[in-house]
């Protein structure tokens, strides 16, 4: 299966966005990649809750949902989106940071919501609280398709091990980890982390994600880390995006899963332990 990690750099208007992704959706299909995946936030990224507000729409009315659907259906691929920012019908009014696997035929075959949110502290300055605009997911997705089983995740997921492992366990063979991955955060940590997942589940990981400065009409501009990756099961790095938008291909080999976890079969190894009291 040859996969396409495509590399945005979006900004806060979605209209604008959308024949961005479609040009580079099938400038993949020509190189003959059956999987392309897209980045988080593929349709919209924003700081400001009230423009998002406004320029968000439902599943059912979102046009780079039903844009994308039709994409995949007439070039018959898989694809990711990596996460598409929706407006609900929750009380509280918050958003769904929800990704999107589409099958061939241009149906949905999978939705996860993003369950962990990036309320950090990055420095004196940079502080984000992704949950005052955007509800977790409470449900661990894994979607069969007939190339692999794919364990679905969105960007701050990857610092949380036992999602990946409940995955794995469940037969997962390849993990996504669309990102917009913080700049700062990025350059430390974001290697490192994906050839973690990689390497103590046994799993390819393909990691699509957003690059550079993100135009903003409101509120303030968005930098994100870029470097899209795609990780084998032992850990080395196949594919590397670099830090400005494009596609990267890589062929992925499923029998290396095999291969991996006969070699260190540590999902099998687990035991259980007492203490200590949290």
């Amino acid at each position: 299966m040859r996969a396409a990690l495509l590399q945005l750099s979006v900004t806060d208007d979605p209209a604008a966005n959308l024949p961005v992704t479609l040009a580079m959706v099938r400038e993949a299909v020509k190189g003959d990649a059956g999987f392309i995946l897209t980045p988080e936030v593929t349709n919209c990224l924003s700081s400001d809750r009230a423009h998002q507000r406004r320029v968000l729409r439902h599943e059912e009315a979102d046009e780079t949902l039903a844009a994308l659907r039709e994409e995949a259906q007439s070039a018959g691929i898989w694809l990711l989106i990596g996460s598409l920012g929706l407006l609900t019908h929750d009380a509280d009014g918050r958003f769904a940071n929800r990704s999107f696997l589409i099958a061939p035929d241009g149906s949905v075959a999978a939705r996860y919501d993003k369950i962990h949110m990036f309320d950090v502290n990055v420095s004196e300055t940079e502080h984000y609280r992704e949950s005052s605009g955007y509800r977790p997911g409470t449900r661990a997705v894994l979607a069969e398709t007939p190339f692999a089983k794919i364990g679905m995740s969105v960007c701050y997921d990857v610092r949380f091990p036992h999602l990946y492992r409940r995955l794995a366990q469940a037969g997962a063979e390849i993990l996504t980890a669309p990102a917009a991955f913080n700049d700062t955060t990025g350059a430390a940590h974001w290697e490192s982390l994906l050839r973690a997942r990689a390497i103590e589940n046994g799993c390819f990981v393909l990691a699509p994600a957003q690059c550079g400065t993100h135009a903003a009409h409101n509120g303030k501009p968005r930098r994100t880390h870029g470097h899209s990756l795609a990780v084998a099961p032992w850990g080395e790095v196949l594919a590397d995006g670099g830090i400005e938008p494009g596609v990267t291909f890589v062929d992925l080999d499923l029998s290396q899963v095999r291969a991996a976890r006969a070699r260190v079969p540590s999902l099998t190894h687990d035991r259980p332990f007492e203490g200590p009291d949290v």
